[in-house]
This record gives C-alpha cells, structure tokens and sequence, in this order.
C-alpha cells in the first residue's frame, strides 16, 4: 500500500475556529491552538481512498493545496474511489465539495463517500458551534454517492474495517487498512498527534477526554504489538507513526 499525506499547511486556530497559515513571521506571535491539516490517500490494489478532506487552503493561484500535491503524484480526482470521513467538523470536509458558477459539485465525483448518519445528526443539533461549516455541510449531505453508515463497526470492504469510537465528537469514526501485509491505522482527532501517545492526557477540546484517553492507550498497545502505521492529521512535523 502506498501512503500519501495531503498535508495542506501548519496552522493556528483560535477560538471561533478560524485557520491562518503559519509563516516565518507570524509563528511567534500568532496565539491559539497550533496543529497540521493532513488528510491522506491511500492507495490499494483495489481502491484509492481518501482519508477525510481537509480545508480546501489554496495557493496563492487559487488551486487547493490538495489539487496541487495531486496532479503532482499524477492522480485524477476522478481516480478516487472512496472517501472515508471521520467526523463532519469543518477542518475535515471542506473539499468534499468544488463551488463552481452553477452552484457546487463532488470533488472526487467517482468516490462514494461514507459518513455516519449519527455524527450528521450530532452536528445538526449544534448549529451554534463554531467547529461546523454548515454551508459546505449541507452542500456536502446532497451529494451523489453517499454511503450513510449506522453501525457501530464493521467492514467496508475486505481491506477496510471502521470502528465509532466517540472520544472526540461523540459518534467519530476510527479505520483500519489491511492488504494483508501491513496494517494502517487512522484515529483522526482521538490520535491526532505524535504527542498524544508519549503525554496521557484528557483534552477539554474533546466531547469526552477521558474516553479519547483509554482509546489511545489501547490503540498504542496494539500499534506496538502488531506493528501498524499510525496516520497523524494535525502533527505538526510528522504524518506517520510507523511501530
């Protein structure tokens, strides 16, 4: 299996969750929250699978950062086959959807897309949280090729198996990628950085810190013990953990 980090930048947030690009001149100063956003793609014999979709941050010719690193592997956007979303909040959606002059359209149109209806109806009842882009939301919710998800784990396909393992939002999505040979693992925002293995902390970020906590200590022992590739969306310097 091929791994690809689609890292789009290192940014600060703050509060009301707005992103701004970490530069030389600003890194020092800039206060809030400091983290990467990195989705991947990971590539299988049968499938090319996008593991959640970032910002959508631009260059400064307008193109996503993610079309850039794309056309630079020499992969289509039509070439997508699945896109697997851990959760909805804004920082892991934004390219699911392209605005063009005739309203919107899917990014990936050839990707089914697999959301879990509980985490949509999470997301519905707090309209007031600055953690959603309810404009990209509900464009994103009229798509084509939706696989709505309601189990509580399971097998998408042979090599893919998923697990609704709360912690960060309460019905958060966790996977699993297995060619049989190596074992890739996502936790999304329960494991988002390296740091989250070495320091055993509750985060007050997340909808239940202490359950985040129990699940990275049993993740750790099993990374270690079999061997996966631990996938890192907001580390700052590293996007895989190999064990």
């Amino acid at each position: 299996m091929k791994i690809i980090p689609l890292k789009e930048g290192n940014f600060s947030t703050n509060k009301t969750k707005d992103f701004t690009l970490l530069t030389e001149e600003n890194k020092d100063v800039l206060k809030g929250i400091k983290m990467s956003v990195t989705p991947f793609l990971i590539i299988t014999e049968k499938d090319i699978i996008l593991l959640d979709a970032g910002i959508g941050w631009k260059n400064k010719q307008g193109k996503t950062i993610i079309s850039e690193i794309l056309e630079r592997e020499n992969i289509q956007r039509d070439q997508v086959t699945k896109m697997l979303l851990s959760h909805l909040h804004k920082d892991h959606i934004e390219t699911t959807v392209t605005r063009n002059e005739n309203g919107f359209e899917a990014t990936f149109p050839n990707a089914q897309i697999y959301i879990q209806r509980r985490e949509l109806e999470f997301a519905m009842e707090n309209r007031d949280s600055h953690s959603f882009d309810f404009d990209t939301l509900e464009k994103l919710i009229q798509l084509e090729n939706i696989v709505w998800m309601s189990e509580d784990k399971g097998q998408i396909t042979e090599e893919i198996s998923f697990e609704v393992a709360g912690g960060h939002t309460p019905f958060m999505q966790v996977f699993w990628i297995s060619d049989g040979r190596e074992m890739i693992f996502y936790g999304a925002d329960d494991l988002p950085q390296e740091s989250y293995l070495k320091y055993h902390l509750a985060y007050k970020s997340d909808f239940d810190g202490r359950k985040a906590l129990e699940l990275r200590r049993s993740w750790a022992k099993a990374a270690a013990e079999n061997r996966w590739k631990v996938l890192l969306y907001h580390d700052l310097n590293k996007a895989v953990v190999e064990f």
